[in-house]
């Protein structure tokens, strides 16, 4: 896919600075700090998610994999292939593999995986899979374009809070 199909000069700097406030309004919330978006072509934001783990401690309930049922099930892969997920953080391999069945066609996150592991350590709320989204993009039969990470400062100081009062 012709990257010009997705983008339109979306200023990235600024979704995934919305990204981050999620994020803290999740963080604010009492929940993990992770946020998404989903954005169009035309730069308008479709749906946002905060992270879903409380209340019912759904591990399974990142803010990118929710945000992606969500998107699923309201737009058509073909409309989603040109749209851009906005991460807080690097998708996980399930929300990579969810962003991939879901057909986005540009992934922006934060984040990375990697520094994200070494934040939380082996905590049992974020058993952190070190797996870059771009691996796992690479296994499929389409190409999704990653970009990140992104501010990757801006991104790890809501985490660097978080996991630090999680662990005192």
């Amino acid at each position: 896919m012709n990257t010009n199909e997705i983008s339109r000069g979306l200023d990235h700097e600024h979704y995934i600075r919305q990204s981050f406030l999620v994020a803290e309004r999740a963080l604010n919330d009492g929940c993990h700090p992770f946020g998404a978006l989903l954005v169009d072509a035309d730069g308008e934001i479709l749906l946002e998610q905060e992270n879903a783990f409380l209340p019912h401690h759904d591990m399974t309930g990142h803010a990118e994999r929710v945000i992606l049922t969500r998107a699923s099930q309201s737009y058509s892969p073909d409309f989603l292939a040109r749209c851009t997920l906005y991460t807080s953080a690097e998708p996980c391999v399930m929300c990579a593999g969810a962003a991939y069945w879901a057909g986005i066609g540009r992934v922006v996150y934060g984040l990375s995986e990697k520094r994200l592991k070494a934040i939380t350590g082996n905590h049992p709320e974020n058993p952190t899979l070190d797996l870059p989204c771009r691996t796992v993009f690479a296994a499929g039969q389409r190409s999704v374009q990653v970009i990140g990470p992104l501010l990757e400062e801006e991104a790890a100081a809501l985490h660097l809070r978080f996991w630090k009062e999680k662990k005192d």
